[in-house]
């Protein structure tokens, strides 16, 4: 192992984990350790019943339920949650869904700077960053800031077992991607790669057992735990080529978040590889070149190939092109709008990639 010459900095991880099975029990518990009094807990309509019976399991620490959160974080939603927030009487706000939900309860607390506890159901992987991606007219945009980072995270592995096969895979991928981004990511330090190739081992392990027997638990814990180190690297390193693409896609287009990382992994991830030895860990994991091995892995898992399947037209790849080279950002290899136009007609044909 070498390590790098001009050193690195490892800022710490300041979350509170809390993984296991059957933690959803400890809610409570996490919010009085925060000092809360009142959680308003939050979830996507089709998750209102879940939100409910938790706000119940709560008690008198409840303030209720809002079960508007939405795809992309719109602002136009968080408005709508903050005028809920602040009718309720609460002081601290519970997620319990995926990235969107977890998105919405982040918006609250960097405009409220109140205490927020994530209770993630999917394998998105938001949940242990300080990033929110948020959309308005038509745009989405990112931002990092403390306030933005959730203070407990409380992974329940039975949560998980119910999630259907195909959000399984593409919310797999998905976090997936976040642990590929740090480990070329130019501040990159040695225990978040550590992290991203050890969730990479996990999710490798894990996820091609959940194709036959989706409720087995111990393949369960093993892709949650994966998430969780993807989360955890992505939440202190820098974004590069891939979230910016998927979140220009996804903003600009209304395209499923999950699905668009999933399409998008494996092209991304052979643009990078051809510029970075950062990578070539993933080839003994998915027996292939990072890209190659990738898109393997995916079409294995059942995975969708072509953004072509999502509903884009040619011309749309043409405008996210010219968007995504309108801001600039660190990346291990240097792009032009015709690199970005001719990747995304790779992923919008499906091809399986070269490196």
């Amino acid at each position: 192992m070498t390590l790098p010459a001009q050193g690195f900095t490892f800022p710490g991880i300041s979350t509170r984990v809390v993984f296991g099975s059957g933690t959803l029990a400890r809610t409570a518990q996490e919010v009085e350790r925060l000092g809360g009094r009142q959680a308003l807990v939050l979830s996507t309509p089709n998750q209102a019943d879940d939100a409910k019976a938790l706000a119940a399991q709560l008690g008198a620490l409840s303030a209720g339920t809002f079960c508007e959160a939405a795809m992309h974080t719109p602002v136009e939603v968080t408005e709508k949650a903050l005028a809920a927030f602040r009718q309720s009487g609460a002081d601290c706000v519970v997620s319990l869904g995926g990235g969107s939900t977890i998105g919405l309860g982040k918006a609250i607390a960097s405009r409220t700077g109140v205490n927020q506890i994530a209770i993630p159901t999917s394998y998105a992987g938001s949940e242990m960053t300080d990033i929110l991606g948020e959309t308005e007219n038509g745009r989405k945009t990112t931002r990092r800031n403390a306030s933005i980072r959730p203070e407990t995270v409380i992974y329940d592995v039975d949560l998980t077992l119910t999630l259907p096969s195909q959000m399984t895979v593409t919310s797999a991928l998905n976090a997936i991607a976040h642990g590929v981004e740090a480990l070329y990511a130019p501040d990159a330090n040695p225990v978040t790669s550590l992290m991203a190739v050890e969730a990479m081992k996990a999710f490798k392990a894990g996820l091609p057992v959940l194709g036959d027997t989706p409720r087995d638990p111990e393949a369960r814990a093993l892709v949650l735990y994966g998430a969780w180190l993807c989360s955890t690297a992505l939440g202190y390193v820098a974004m590069s080529l891939h979230h910016k693409l998927a979140h220009t896609i996804g903003g600009t287009f209304n395209t499923p978040h999950a699905e668009t990382h999933a399409i998008l992994l494996p092209h991304t991830t052979s643009f990078n590889a051809a510029a970075t030895d950062a990578l070539k860990p993933m080839e003994a994991i998915f027996g292939a070149t990072p890209g190659a091995g990738l898109w393997d892995f995916a079409k294995a898992a059942g995975a969708p190939l072509r953004l072509a399947d999502l509903g884009l037209s040619e011309t749309d790849l043409d405008q996210a092109a010219e968007i995504a080279v309108q801001n600039s950002y660190a990346n291990p290899r240097p792009f032009t709008q015709d690199d970005i136009r001719a990747l995304l007609q790779a992923a919008w044909e499906g091809q399986r990639p070269e490196h």
